[in-house]
């Protein structure tokens, strides 16, 4: 097993914390989209291992999270 790289890490790190707080977001404003989007941001690095997956998820999840409004 391989060591993550610095920009897995840094992904994984940042989509959690951006996960975070569109969960709490969500939580304060009674909004499903963010709690559920927030859910899945902070969930998903633990199971996609290669970098640039984990950039392309990310992102479209937080793009996701502005154009679905439910």
């Amino acid at each position: 097993m391989q060591l993550p790289t610095p920009a897995n890490l840094f992904a994984s790190v940042f989509f959690s914390i951006v996960g975070f707080t569109a969960l709490r977001y969500g939580k304060k404003r009674g909004l499903r989209v963010p709690i559920v989007v927030g859910i899945a941001l902070m969930i998903y690095p633990y199971f996609i291992s290669q970098t640039w997956l984990l950039y392309l998820i990310g992102l479209a999840l937080c793009v996701g999270m502005f154009v679905v409004r439910a």
